[in-house]
């Protein structure tokens, strides 16, 4: 008897464990569905947040662009303020050495005068040496020679003040050079002023 009595003990619990499972289920299944319910939001309110959702967005798009133009006006006004910066520069170097041309054009005819002297004398060393220091000047500044003899004439870059026929030489081409000219970059500071053929 005592064997009957455990077994139908145990299908008694068997039965209630199974009874409170079913109802745990459908409690959690109510409760999910109350919950669903009550967070879901009406009509209404789905409407309300999307509006505010489209002006939001909106926001951000506005405040995105005027951050995109806002970079691009800075890039724009780094560039221009490098390009006025470089501008200056090169005017003061034109400036400056406009100022010091016409001593190393009497460097120039020192130096010519000096061809006549002995190959060692100290002037004509002196002179030469001047001369070497200035062109090393001019360099580290960026300045050259206007390269002309020989060239045809560009008048963007020579000044032509004597004109003569001659067969040796092609249609505009510089002959003479009476006084060097001298440019930085793609500025020309003073013309070279040349004789030109035909």
């Amino acid at each position: 008897m005592d064997n009957n009595n455990e077994k139908k003990e145990k299908k008694e619990a068997v039965e209630e464990n199974l009874n409170e499972k079913t109802t745990f289920e459908e409690n959690k299944v109510e409760d999910s569905q109350s919950s669903e319910k009550s967070s879901a939001p009406s009509n209404e309110e789905f409407e309300k947040l999307m509006a505010q959702l489209e002006e939001k967005s909106k926001a951000a798009d506005e405040y995105f662009s005027r951050l995109q133009r806002t970079a691009a006006e800075f890039d724009n006004y780094r560039k221009r303020t490098a390009r006025e910066k470089e501008a200056i520069y090169t005017e003061a170097v034109c400036d400056v050495v406009s100022a010091f041309l016409p001593i190393i054009d009497d460097i120039d005819r020192a130096l010519q005068v000096c061809e006549k002297e002995a190959e060692n004398s100290p002037i004509k060393e002196g002179v030469e040496l001047i001369k070497r220091k200035a062109n090393e000047v001019l360099k580290n500044l960026g300045v050259e020679e206007i390269d002309c003899k020989g060239k045809e004439f560009d008048p963007s870059l020579h000044e032509a003040v004597m004109h003569v026929e001659d067969e040796e030489y092609g249609q505009n081409i510089i002959v003479e050079e009476f006084r060097k000219g001298y440019k930085t970059k793609d500025k020309v500071i003073r013309h070279s002023v040349v004789k030109v053929a035909n």
